[in-house]
């Protein structure tokens, strides 16, 4: 079982920055990727930014450009740089890590961090 640890979320005004981290412990092995989602009240839980084992990244159309993820493999962990925050992006964000077994794969959750933008 893995255990993620989100940490850097609070309250910041637009324009601002923050520094969201995800610590994975436990057995964290064949990990395929990880990544950070979030969930707004009243809308579904969206991917903001996935990163790879090879380093591939992929963003939210919303966040290009302003948002950064990085990963360290070595020590199992996720940061998601967040720039010129919106109102919008006000949310409950998650870390998710993913591992594969061959043809399985199997998602891990953390426990999610607020994020509050105020205009």
């Amino acid at each position: 079982q893995v255990q993620l640890v989100e940490s850097g979320g609070g309250l910041v005004q637009a324009g601002g920055s923050l520094r969201l981290s995800c610590a994975a412990s436990g057995r964290a092995f064949s990990v395929n990727a990880m990544g950070w989602y979030r969930q707004a009240p009243g809308k579904q839980r969206e991917l903001v930014a996935v990163i790879t084992s090879g380093g591939t990244t992929n963003y939210a159309d919303s966040v290009k450009g302003r948002f950064s993820i990085s990963r360290d493999n070595a020590k199992n962990t996720l940061c998601l740089q967040m720039n010129s925050l919106k109102p919008e992006d006000t949310a409950v964000y998650y870390c998710h890590l993913q591992q594969k077994f061959g043809s399985m794969s199997y998602d891990n959750w953390g426990q999610g961090t607020q994020v509050t933008v105020s205009s």
